[in-house]
């Protein structure tokens, strides 16, 4: 194989690489906006409040964890802390 046809098809190895880790990176995105979206405990109306029976515990923690305050930061159920 000649040099003047190694070229061309190194750099469309190279372009064909970025466009499948860009769509793969989309679909991860993709995958992920629908996991935020789709939680039960995306929008509660006391996220800070504790779930009062297991079922709902479960309800809860279904989905995707997000970041919680540490418990320094939660006060333990006092108010004013």
């Amino acid at each position: 194989m000649s040099r003047a046809t190694t070229r061309p098809r190194r750099r469309i190895r190279r372009l064909a690489g970025r466009i499948t880790r860009a769509v793969a990176e989309c679909n991860e995105a993709t995958r992920r906006l629908t996991t935020l979206v789709g939680t039960p405990d995306r929008y509660p109306a006391d996220p800070d409040r504790a779930p009062d029976t297991y079922t709902e515990f479960v309800l809860r923690t279904a989905g995707l964890m997000r970041r919680e305050p540490m418990a320094r930061g939660r006060g333990g159920g006092r108010a004013g802390r």
